[in-house]
């Protein structure tokens, strides 16, 4: 009887509406975000001026390609514009994720959540029939269209949501956030200059009022948008957190993406109206109401069998990954070790200074390299305070002054690194020598113990 009901919610079908209203939302987005990258000369800035690219472990063949570059911003924009009319969509959403990946992949200092985010639904959206309705596919070609999809396309995208909102919010649960107010205590004031909020900006009560109402909202605004009795109320208090979060932070794209994706918790029939409204100006948005055709694989086909797992699969990485930081030791804050992808969204002001000493072995001639020769200062204040950044800058720098000549090169790090307030404090172990050591999953040794205690998950 349990393997009944787990068949039937795999079978269970809704109207395609929220599928595609999410398809051309999160397209367009994305096509801006390229446009707008671009435009601000971003792309020549981050990838083509700098000499030098911090690498993902594992990832170190991706690379910016000189002035091709731009092609794969080009071939990204398109795609993703592509996937906001449904035009040629499987092709177009599966070129969108890999040029976007490829392009996050190219240089880990410009890291953020919501990058992270946008490569991991877009990965979703090539399972999911986002295109069997209010798209050009399904005007050109009516057998594929279909009013109805599996209820369980539409619930993946919710869930994903929600994952993003509850982590965040759990990784929000430690000492300094809620004792401490850190590191809003430490931002906020600097925002002294806004209409209205300037002042109250500057107030230490605020620093923590605005600390808890983050953490409640982001452990209960899954749940407010989950249930039709409190769903207004959640996406209220998501667009009025995102502009607020908009005004005071520079987060790009990112408060307006999840305006636009949270959408997805509402009804089918929000949706249709949506697209009707839209299809009076663009008559391939109208949707597809009337054929009542119902877009699903048998329950006993190979290809649903290999999806469903494949979102299992999926959903069980996205809940564990963040976890991981579990197996090593020390503090996660201080050590970054199992940091990122784990939605732990602006939860610590950390900035530092690290200076590299090369040294020949056979000699002992010694002297201290400039940084500015060979990292941009976005590239520099990034590397700074984040262990794997440091020692990939070691390699560099060894194999770099081994090719000119100097033989036998070992390579120290003098690091001092400030978190969240406090006094800085001494971050790498002097004595190694970096050059020896091997990137890998293991805990970094030579990274020395944080003198303070934080406090929670």
């Amino acid at each position: 009887m349990a393997i009944d009901t787990k068949i039937s919610y795999w079978t269970q079908t809704t109207q395609a509406a929220p599928l595609a209203v999410f398809r051309v939302l999160f397209g367009l987005l994305m096509c801006v975000s390229m446009i707008r990258f671009w435009w601000n000369g971003w792309i020549e800035k981050l990838y083509l001026q700098p000499q030098f690219f911090f690498s993902y472990y594992g990832f170190e063949w991706v690379k910016p390609l000189g002035a091709y570059t731009y092609l794969i911003f080009l071939i990204c924009g398109i795609s993703a514009f592509f996937v906001a009319l449904g035009y040629k969509y499987r092709i177009a959403i599966v070129v969108f994720f890999l040029s976007f990946t490829y392009i996050e992949l190219m240089d880990k200092t410009t890291y953020l959540n919501h990058y992270y985010f946008v490569s991991l639904v877009s990965f979703l959206l090539i399972f999911l029939p986002a295109q069997v309705t209010a798209s050009i596919d399904a005007v050109k070609h009516p057998q594929l269209a279909y009013s109805h999809v599996p209820r369980w396309t539409i619930d993946s995208l919710k869930l994903m949501m929600g994952i993003v909102y509850f982590y965040a919010g759990l990784a929000k649960l430690n000492s300094d956030w809620l004792l401490n107010a850190m590191p809003l205590k430490i931002w906020l004031p600097g925002s002294y200059d806004l209409p209205l909020l300037g002042y109250w900006l500057q107030q230490t009560w605020v620093h923590y009022a605005m600390s808890w109402v983050g953490v409640l909202y982001d452990l209960s605004v899954p749940f407010l948008l989950l249930f039709a009795p409190t769903r207004w109320l959640g996406y209220a208090l998501v667009v009025v957190f995102h502009l607020l979060t908009r005004l005071l932070f520079p987060i790009g794209m990112f408060p307006y993406l999840m305006i636009a994706c949270t959408l997805i918790f509402f009804s089918p029939q929000l949706h249709e109206r949506l697209l009707a409204w839209g299809g009076h100006w663009l008559h391939w948005l109208k949707p597809n109401t009337e054929s009542n055709r119902i877009w699903a694989l048998d329950q006993n086909s190979f290809w649903l069998k290999v999806k469903v797992n494949l979102v299992i699969v999926f959903f069980a990485l996205q809940l564990t990954i963040p976890f991981r930081y579990l197996c090593y030791p020390g503090e996660l804050f201080w050590t970054e070790e199992g940091f990122r992808f784990s939605w732990r969204v602006m939860l610590m002001e950390k900035a530092g200074a690290t200076n590299f000493k090369i040294v020949n072995r056979d000699t002992g001639h010694r002297f201290y390299v400039d940084n500015q020769e060979f990292l941009s200062p976005f590239q520099e204040k990034q590397m700074s305070f984040q262990p794997d950044f440091i020692l990939e800058y070691a390699h560099f720098l060894k194999a770099y002054f081994e090719a000119k000549g100097i033989e036998n090169v070992e390579v120290y790090a003098e690091s001092f690194v400030a978190l969240n307030g406090r006094k800085s404090q001494p971050y790498i172990d002097p004595t190694v020598d970096l050059g020896r050591e091997k990137e890998s999953f293991r805990s970094k040794h030579w990274i020395l113990p944080f003198g303070d205690e934080i406090k929670g998950l």
